[in-house]
């Protein structure tokens, strides 16, 4: 029976993959393969911003404004995480349905609460930016309020799920003892989960510095705003400093949640100084020097918000949005929706090419990336390249994740003309840093036994790959490919902001012409786009398991 089960879920499996791989060749036909997809200059431009990254510009006055920058990126992170988090443990706790009393109040808390967690997620951070400018105006509040809602969304997710998982032999001692509620939660579910809670935590911050960058796209400064000075003004070797800024920023936050999980997993040291306590106080310090420098040295005041000016202007941008005072709005109109309809299918050929771009280079890099392979503990194979390999793609890796879509579009731009390749090659080059680092951290927590056993039987490495590394990994490569594209999927309308297509390019123009219902109508069919993808990426993976 077993073997059964087995052979049925790798038929499951390879016919999932040629499924994937089919629709993958449909959504390349959507593009005219031709030299009328570069601009006239566009091999030069190319060339132009290539030489920026061997020769950055690092005079003092840009390192001076890419430090500052830098600060007001990660302050802007700070504080939006801060909030993230608790809208997230408030909503993730009463979506779990871990304080209910009986199955039908748990069902109902799960189902709305989750619903609060799914909707405010499913809007990118940006799009949340700019509606906040346009009913707010230019506030670090703005930045700060569209950061905490949809990641506190997807960490309120997240924390709901792991509290749902956690094993039920504890709690069912502690409702045996007379335990309230209240009291299970506090000394039964957390203490199990906080350690995952936190690290996935460290992870979404690293994310979030990313987001930051980009919030200059509606006028909020930070790194991003002197990316968009620079190719605006088409000094490529200035880009190339800030955006290295940006990738050292997001290496700080890479080791710092290095230290962090580090000091949750050192059980062996209970008292003193130790690597725990240190990053608390750092957080902690971190939390409280952001929301002191927005407050003083941006002079943002959360109470000028609630001014009369802005409630009246507030009222009439969300007003319009629902179609107050107008005949015939947008989302009611059968014509508009039929436009929209066709670029919501835009939108989805150019995120199914990213992720298949995406997927091919991190599918030819993988085998290098992974520190077992360099070291020959995997295959027992050492070569003198394999170090030279690994760093060379780790060092990829980096890079490419590190750079926001965003800003990967605005250069790419001035090579291809606007459409939906430039936005799938942007939103490509970011995922495969992800994917790859995640696909290698799967061969590195391989079983080395099978795989050891075909080298030794003088198998090839393209042998060992095949029929090795590759069986074992599928089901998790399968699983990671599910999880970005959906990332993708949310990411695809901010690409279309600077000419990418679908999507992003017809709300950018709504948002410039003031067209208020035609902005909830595209953002309808965006959010109808997620859900889809939640679904369909949902459905897939049970079929994988």
């Amino acid at each position: 029976m077993t073997k059964q089960r087995s052979i049925f879920r790798a038929h499951n499996r390879f016919i999932l993959t040629l499924l994937l791989v089919a629709i993958f060749a449909w959504s390349l036909f959507s593009i005219k393969w031709n030299a009328d997809l570069f601009h006239a200059g566009g091999i030069p431009t190319m060339l132009q911003i290539f030489e920026g990254i061997i020769h950055p510009d690092l005079t003092a006055q840009v390192l001076l404004k890419g430090l500052k920058s830098s600060w007001i990126t990660l302050a802007y992170a700070v504080a939006g995480m801060s909030l993230a988090i608790i809208y997230a443990f408030i909503v993730g706790v009463l979506a779990s349905g871990t304080l209910t009393s009986n199955r039908v109040s748990r069902m109902v808390s799960k189902v709305f609460f989750r619903g609060i967690l799914g909707f405010t997620r499913s809007i990118h951070e940006l799009i949340w930016a700019w509606l906040f400018v346009a009913a707010m105006g230019l506030s670090p509040y703005a930045a700060i309020f569209a950061l905490a809602i949809p990641y506190g969304g997807i960490l309120g997710r997240i924390f709901a799920d792991m509290l749902n998982d956690v094993a039920q032999n504890p709690i069912k001692a502690l409702k045996s003892t007379g335990a309230s509620r209240l009291q299970i939660l506090i000394y039964g579910y957390l203490p199990l989960v906080w350690a995952d809670m936190i690290s996935y935590t460290m992870y979404r911050f690293e994310c979030s510095i990313r987001s930051s960058a980009i919030m200059s796209f509606v006028g909020l400064g930070g790194l991003g705003y002197q990316i968009q000075l620079s190719l605006a003004d088409l000094k490529y070797d200035q880009v190339w400093t800030y955006v290295f800024f940006l990738i050292g920023l997001v290496l700080f936050v890479d080791i710092w949640s290095n230290f962090v999980r580090k000091g949750l997993t050192d059980r062996k040291r209970r008292k003193g100084f130790s690597p725990g306590w240190m990053s608390t106080f750092f957080t902690l310090l971190l939390i409280f020097v952001s929301w002191f420098y927005i407050t003083l040295g941006e002079n943002a005041q959360l109470f000028e918000l609630l001014s009369d000016k802005n409630l009246e202007y507030a009222k009439k941008f969300f007003g319009g949005l629902v179609g107050v005072n107008q005949e015939n709005p947008a989302f009611l109109n059968a014509d508009s929706w039929s436009s929209a309809l066709k670029l919501t299918l835009e939108t989805l050929e150019m995120s199914i090419m990213a992720i298949g771009f995406s997927t091919l280079a991190a599918f030819i890099t993988v085998i290098p990336a992974a520190r077992n392979v360099a070291n020959g503990s995997l295959t027992s194979s050492k070569r003198w390249y394999n170090w030279i390999l690994y760093g060379l793609v780790r060092v990829s890796y980096i890079f490419s994740r590190s750079v926001p879509e965003l800003v990967w579009a605005m250069m790419i731009i001035f090579i291809f003309k606007p459409g939906l390749l430039p936005g799938a090659i942007a939103l490509a080059l970011h995922n495969f840093g992800i994917l790859g680092k995640l696909w290698a951290e799967v061969i590195e927590d391989m079983d080395p036994r099978p795989i050891r056993n075909l080298a030794s039987s003088g198998a090839s490495k393209i042998q060992i790959f095949f029929y090795g590394i590759l069986p074992m990994a599928v089901p998790r490569f399968l699983t990671y490919i599910l999880y970005r594209w959906e990332v993708i999927m949310r990411t695809t309308i901010v690409v279309g902001f600077v000419g990418a297509g679908g999507l992003g390019m017809e709300f950018k123009l709504a948002m410039s012409f003031f067209q208020y219902t035609q902005i909830t109508l595209l953002l309808l069919c965006y959010m109808i786009l997620v859900i889809i993808a939640d679904f369909a990426s949902e459905s897939t993976r049970k079929a994988v398991k």
